[in-house]
Order: structure tokens, then C-alpha cells, then sequence
């Protein structure tokens, strides 16, 4: 393993041991856990998966059977649709989570530990911690990897719905989200696929790393940057 020069060495262990797992859902959230480590000394990859696990089993205890359709490989719109409403009402409504708009570029919008605390945070770390739910219910939630926003996706009766976390969890039809794109974009956009991609887990943290590199740059924290870089070197090696 080469040593990092200045991601902390708690920080870069803890996203390798993340790396090795990380097509699973423990293990990305165990490498976006460990981003934080490097600013976060007591951050606990164990207790933010504890926490999510208890947000799933609140959710659970309300739709048991619907859960256990779902878990066993039920795609019915009958099944999805109440754990959905449940999910939301637990995550949304009784904790409140939500974008942070006032300090929006604040690194530890993108820090799993925090956000579960404040129940703040960026369109991609509040997906992240609505998909870990939601993947425990057996929702087949999706990180829609999205130009300027990161979004969830989950498919319903074959079409596409969006869900936009920063948003308190708004639903938003595809159509909807390519037209405010495109209005973005000041232009045409390409094909649907391509502007809302499924994030995979490298996709994923990859754009959690990003957004902190540029940040750590524009606050001129250059070793805080660098150390990020590292952790993308290392996922490249990997």
C-alpha cells in the first residue's frame, strides 16, 4: 500500500477496506464514510451504518410484509409505493431532512457523519443516505448522476421516477428534470441516458471527491485537496 503524504492514515485505510466491498452497499457507504475520517477524527463507518439500519427498521416495522415482498424480488407498484410513502415519511417528514441552502459549500455537507446529525447536506450525500435506507427495504433506488444535481431514481410500473432529496424529497417526472437541464444548459442536451446516467459506486464517490477537491481549492486548502486526490489515485489503482 503507498503511503499517503496527507490524507490521514486512518482516513486512507478506512477507504481501502471500503474499496474492497464497495459494489455492496455497506461498502460505499463505508468509503464515503471514510472521506470524512480525513477531517473527522471520531467519524464511525460502523455508526453510520447502525444509524441507517435503524432508519430501515422504523420503516419496516410500519410495511413488514410490503418489505418482504420487495426483499424477496417483488417489482409491483402495489409493493413499492407504500414502503415509499413510509420511507419519506420517516426521513422527510419526522427528520427532516433536507438541503443545506445557506451554507451549501460547506465541506461537511459532503461528510456522512454530519449530515445525519443535522440532516443537512448536498444533493449527493442526502441520496446517498436515502439510498442506504432504501436499498435495506428492498427498493431498487438508483444515484442519478445528473449535470448540476445528483438525484434518485427508482422504476415504477417501467417508468422512471425521480426523486429529488435536496428537495425534502420531491418527485419529479424525467421529462421535468430533462427540460430544466436542458434550461440549465442554454441549449439542446443529448439523449436521456446520457444526461441522467445511474451513478455506480466509483461513479459515486468519485463525484463526492470532486466536489471536495474544488472546494478545498477555492479555500485554498491545498493539502486537503491533495488528500483527496489521493483517495482518487487509490480507487484508480484499485
Amino acid at each position: 500500500m503507498l503511503a499517503p503524504r496527507h490524507c490521514r492514515p486512518r482516513a486512507y485505510e478506512a477507504f481501502l477496506d471500503g474499496l474492497r466491498d464497495m459494489n455492496s452497499p455497506a461498502g460505499l457507504v463505508r468509503a464515503a464514510v471514510a472521506i470524512s475520517m480525513h477531517e473527522l477524527a471520531d467519524a464511525d463507518p460502523d455508526a453510520v451504518l447502525a444509524r441507517l439500519q435503524a432508519y430501515a427498521a422504523q420503516v419496516r416495522s410500519s410495511v413488514p410484509t410490503r418489505v418482504d415482498r420487495l426483499m424477496g424480488g417483488s417489482t409491483d407498484a402495489n409493493d413499492i409505493e407504500p414502503v415509499l410513502a413510509h420511507l419519506h415519511a420517516i426521513l422527510f417528514d419526522e427528520e427532516g431532512f433536507r438541503g443545506d441552502r445557506t451554507t451549501y459549500d460547506d465541506p461537511c455537507n459532503s461528510y456522512l457523519p454530519v449530515v445525519l446529525e443535522t440532516k443537512r447536506g448536498i444533493p449527493i450525500s442526502l441520496t446517498l443516505v436515502y439510498a442506504a435506507v432504501g436499498w435495506q427495504l428492498g427498493l431498487a433506488v438508483r444515484g442519478i448522476n445528473a449535470p448540476w444535481h445528483f438525484l434518485a431514481g427508482i422504476e415504477i410500473n417501467g417508468s422512471l421516477t425521480l426523486i429529488d432529496v435536496f428537495d425534502s424529497g420531491r418527485l419529479i417526472r424525467a421529462d421535468e428534470a430533462l427540460a430544466r437541464i436542458e434550461a440549465m444548459s442554454g441549449g439542446s442536451i443529448p439523449a436521456p441516458e446520457e444526461v441522467l446516467p445511474t451513478a455506480g459506486p466509483r461513479a459515486w464517490i468519485s463525484r463526492m471527491l470532486r466536489n471536495l477537491e474544488r472546494l478545498f481549492a477555492e479555500a485554498d486548502r491545498e493539502k486537503d485537496r491533495v488528500a483527496m486526490v489521493e483517495l482518487a489515485e487509490a480507487m484508480a489503482r484499485g
